[in-house]
């Protein structure tokens, strides 16, 4: 039968048509379907690991049930099982969505969706990210449903549906499976009609009429299929953009190729008049290379989100509930809920959020947070879905799965990123709409000139001018470069949530840091040990560990995590005496750890005058036994590794650097003179943090805020752009600009690096965009430039645009191994680090002998 396919649906039985394509992976096997609506279905059954469903049924879905009991093809996507992989639900009925939306081609495409959805009633946002081809869609589920979302998106002639990555990967598969044969049948028809025309260029008057009018027949019948097929996608972006009412990037493109192919035609039909199938076949060819190389390109920019999208396991070994001798079963990831417990294999990937229940291993989070180092994991620690296992195994207890994962939620600021419009890219774009506007009337005007200076040329002029001319090159200009700059920052542990962030960070005059949990831990370090007896360091510090095993005072954690690599020591009878410190029997004898005080009253002797210490921003604590005192030990809260050399890079970059914080400002002015601040502000409330940001601003300043996220959320959204230090858990619900991932702060001088490199790129790709036309418009009006040369100067002009903004992509990511740890060595903990990298901090704060 004619527009049917030999194989049925594998859902419904009933026939696919010809052309249709949809297709789900069901127990290894691509399985045709004959819609959308059969293909979310399945595709539902297959996330939640029931295609034992296919196996066992024995009667095919009926397609004559009433209509309030068969969903339609696209209602389907309102059902609560099929939306559970891609749908938020959030506060008030308000839904959030992730689409694949294939089709998209340009940043016209994503202009025009967006616009048509937000036109939507109960619609609230819709952003296209264009690397990835996805839409993130916001919307009130009281008002609307996310099928008309879908419907509204088909009638623009896109097809869309709920993201996965393997729907994702199936999706882009297809449409550069379908673009390659395009490109061939282009190609192929080229060299046929080349063939045919060569001869008829270099005969001259030696061929007969009746020979020549074969030749353009045999070429007529060659372009046919590349003007109705090659060129299709060039054709429906424009007929998208008309009925819109807008002049997309393709219109000029299409008009060249149907004037051309129509003049030719009659030409062929008539006898009369030149052809130009050769000039048609060759820059439709072109073009589909020069958008294949760019969807290429595109694709490497967003390599590292379809990495992070694509990197949670298909399935995982689930233990079973009520199972004494952990018997484990292996189900898909997809149907995991918390409170499930799993097993992790070393070397696998851990399959959602969680906690760790039983087991001590190490975790791979370089995709996730760009620490290439592996990250300690023990009982109690939280672990990321999508982090490897590297040592041992481990029972994890599952907390959070689907789109409130952590994996899900970088991916969803991503996107946020990538879809967002800085202002460059806003200007961009208008520019290019205004350029296509003007350029049709151009082409006319040229043509009309050469109609009375020369009438045979007049045809292929106009061609030429609409060919030639490349708004693409404008449009991509930006997309382009933040894109790769996006990726390559997120490798470097540093991931941008809002579009405008990179230009307003290449922008900034002033940096401002918070001190508490930024430019510091947050948190108590151990940064000195000194022995007062015979004893050695490290025995003192083994001594009072064994005090503080298992206290969750700040002393006592600092003091644990700091020996967790010395030889540990045993204590009996620990008892705490609250504000004054801890006392236990180590070896039969008395042992107090806590303020000089208190380990006087042990020590039954006078505190050293050494022991009395003029800086209040410095605690200590002092070990002792019956005999006398044994050490005295140090704790603050350290500055991070690398933060000295954060400030000297940016003082050294022109920008100034400035520290405001709530703490004392005696405390704030010292952290200020070790890292190297001149700017320091202390005892700064919320008011008085924004009071100061605004007052900057009013001189004229660009504000960078750096803070915890969390405290600082206030003066965060004031700055111009805010980069808040994140640990993975809080990132749905950051406001800030950019998230530090990686506890080393000194990866900011990177996004700093790149953001700069971005905008100067981007700077260079709008100068070559402007220049090109700028010449070669000019150039075609006067008749000096043929259809096949503005082919492959447009295509030309698109590529350069596109590959210099690869060139982000090849920033090192510099060096990610501080110290002398070897790369397979876990990371030290905070207080380890700031106690081997304070080594001045002790002579600083320790009086000399009276």
């Amino acid at each position: 039968m004619a527009g049917v396919s030999m194989a049925p649906c594998f859902h419904c039985g009933e026939p696919v048509s010809a052309g249709v394509r949809y297709e789900i992976i069901i127990d290894g096997a691509s399985r045709p379907m004959c819609c959308a609506g059969c293909a979310a279905v399945a595709r539902a059954i297959a996330v939640n690991g029931l295609t034992a469903y296919y196996r066992n049924r024995d009667t095919l879905p009926q397609r004559d049930l009433a209509a309030s009991e068969a969903p339609s093809d696209l209602a389907v996507y309102d059902l609560p099982d099929v939306q559970k992989p891609f749908v938020r639900n959030g506060p008030d009925g308000v839904r959030q969505a992730t689409l694949l939306v294939e089709g998209i081609t340009c940043g016209a495409c994503g202009w025009l969706i967006e616009r048509r959805l937000r036109r939507l009633d109960g619609v609230r946002a819709a952003v296209v990210n264009l690397s990835a081809r996805r839409v993130q869609v916001e919307w009130d589920d009281a008002r609307t449903r996310l099928s008309a979302i879908l419907e509204a998106i088909a009638a623009l002639g896109y097809r869309a549906g709920g993201f996965d990555a393997a729907a994702g990967e199936t999706a882009a598969a297809r449409e550069r499976r379908t673009m390659l044969w395009r490109l061939f049948v282009a190609g192929l028809a080229m060299m046929q009609v080349m063939m045919y025309a060569v001869p008829v260029y270099v005969s001259g008057a030696d061929m007969t009429r009746d020979v020549e009018q074969l030749m353009r027949w045999a070429s007529f019948v060659l372009t046919v299929p590349v003007v109705l097929w090659s060129a299709g996608p060039f054709f429906s972006g424009a007929w998208r953009g008309l009925r819109a009412r807008r002049l997309g990037m393709d219109v000029p493109v299409a008009l060249g190729i149907a004037i051309a192919f129509a003049a030719s035609a009659w030409a062929t039909v008539t006898g009369l008049g030149e052809v130009y199938f050769d000039s048609v076949t060759m820059f439709v060819f072109l073009l589909l290379g020069a958008r294949y190389l760019e969807a290429a390109a595109r694709a490497r920019a967003a390599e590292t989100q379809q990495r992070l999208v694509q990197h949670t396991p298909a399935v995982a070994e689930r233990i079973v509930p009520g199972s004494s001798a952990g018997q484990t079963e292996r189900v898909a990831a997809a149907r995991l809920e918390p409170g499930d417990r799993v097993q992790v294999a070393p070397g696998a990937i851990i399959p959602a959020d969680g906690r760790v229940m039983e087991g001590t291993s190490a975790a791979d989070e370089s995709l996730l947070t760009g620490e290439s180092r592996p990250v300690a994991k023990r009982t109690g620690d939280a672990v990321t879905g999508g982090s490897i296992n590297l040592a041992s195994p481990l029972t994890v207890e599952v907390t959070r799965v689907g789109p409130e994962s952590v994996l899900a939620g970088i991916v969803r600021l991503m996107d946020r990123a990538q879809a967002g419009r800085p202002r460059i890219s806003e200007i961009a774009d208008r520019v290019a709409q205004w350029f296509v506007a003007a350029l049709i009337p151009v082409a006319l005007a040229a043509s009309l000139a050469w109609l009375w200076i020369d009438p045979h040329r007049a045809l292929w002029v106009l061609v030429a001018v609409l060919v030639v001319s490349c708004p693409c090159a404008l449009s991509l200009a930006t997309p382009a470069a933040f894109a790769a700059a996006t990726g390559a920052l997120h490798r470097k542990g540093i991931l941008v949530t809002q579009g405008h962030a990179l230009e307003t960070l290449a922008r900034a005059t002033h940096v401002v840091f918070d001190k508490t949990g930024t430019l510091t831990w947050g948190r108590l370090s151990l940064i000195g040990v000194v022995p007062l007896r015979a004893m050695g360091r490290e025995a003192c510090l083994a001594l009072a560990a064994a005090l503080e095993r298992g206290s969750e005072h700040p002393i006592g954690r600092a003091l644990v995590a700091a020996a967790a690599a010395v030889p540990a020591a045993t204590a009996e009878d620990i008892r705490n005496h609250p504000g004054r410190g801890v006392e236990a029997r180590v070896g039969g004898r008395r042992v107090r750890l806590g303020s000089p005080a208190f380990a006087a009253e042990l020590a039954n002797r006078a505190l050293p005058e050494e022991l009395v210490f003029a800086a209040d921003d410095v605690t200590a604590v002092v070990l002792a036994n019956e005999d006398g005192y044994l050490a005295l030990m140090t704790f603050a809260d350290a500055p991070r590794p690398g933060a000295s050399r954060l400030v000297q890079a940016l003082t050294a970059a022109g920008k100034t650097v400035c520290l405001l914080s709530g703490d004392r400002q005696r405390t704030v002015a010292d952290v200020a003179q070790r890292t190297g601040i001149h700017v320091a502000v202390g005892d700064a409330g919320p008011e008085a943090k924004l009071a100061f940001v605004r007052e900057l601003q009013a001189r004229g300043a660009i504000v960078a805020m750096v803070g915890d996220g969390v405290n600082d959320a206030p003066v965060l959204a004031q700055a111009q752009v805010s980069i808040a230090m994140g640990g993975g858990t809080d990132l749905a619900h950051t406001s800030a600009d950019m998230v530090l991932l990686a506890d080393d702060i000194g990866r900011l001088e990177a996004a700093f690096t790149t953001a700069r490199d971005a905008l100067r790129i981007i700077r260079q790709n709008l100068a070559w965009a402007g220049a090109y036309n700028a010449v070669a418009i000019p150039l075609a009006a006067a008749g000096w430039v043929t259809p096949l040369l503005a082919g492959i100067g447009m295509a030309a002009s698109s590529l350069a645009v596109v590959a210099n903004a690869l060139r982000l992509q090849g920033r090192g990511v510099g060096a990610r191994h501080s110290g002398t740890n070897h790369p397979l060595t876990p990371s030290p903990s905070p207080e380890r680090r700031g106690e081997m990298d304070s080594g001045k901090w002790l002579a600083t704060h320790l009086p000399r002998a009276r």
